[in-house]
């Protein structure tokens, strides 16, 4: 269940009860629910050495998406990520943490199966992401992008994931 808020109300003992209102735009994200491997791998080239797994799984009440990943290379880290609304209808945003003590904040969409994560700030550089899910919900494939002056974007590395299990 997605929730947006709460309705308040009594119940049959006149006790305060809320019940939830259901946000249809948090199902969106039900695409993404599930188990997945990542690989990764420079613009256009083999897959780098080492995979990662990555969960995407409904916090109790339906409100926020979390995503957790690990990943099989020390260089890069591992990961949690909590997906929620954002303020515009259809938006959703991403705050981000990893092992290395990085967190920064996405603004993010998933829309006719282009999923979109960007960031503007210069805290290190600008970045976005686009993927795209399979016809079959199987695999995302997706690029990594960042702005390194801030204005010129280039590919950071190529991403894809693929399902190994539904919610």
């Amino acid at each position: 269940m997605h929730v947006l808020a709460c309705r308040t109300f009594l119940d049959a003992g006149g006790n305060v009860m809320d019940e939830p209102d259901t946000d249809p735009a948090l199902a969106q994200l039900d695409a993404l629910v599930g188990q997945w491997t990542m690989e990764a791998g420079p613009p256009g080239g083999p897959p780098w050495p080492g995979s990662g797994r990555v969960t995407f799984e409904w916090l109790e009440g339906g409100s926020f998406l979390v995503q957790r990943w690990t990943i099989d290379v020390p260089e890069a880290p591992n990961g949690i990520a909590i997906i929620g609304r954002a303020d515009e209808p259809g938006r959703f945003r991403q705050h981000y943490f990893d092992s290395r003590g990085v967190h920064r904040v996405y603004e993010m969409t998933l829309d006719q199966g282009v999923w979109t994560l960007s960031r503007d700030a210069p805290d290190p550089f600008p970045q976005r992401f686009t993927g795209t899910l399979g016809e079959d919900g199987a695999t995302i494939v997706g690029r990594w992008e960042k702005a390194p002056d801030g204005r010129t974007w280039e590919t950071d590395f190529d991403m894809t994931y693929r399902r190994i299990a539904d919610h």
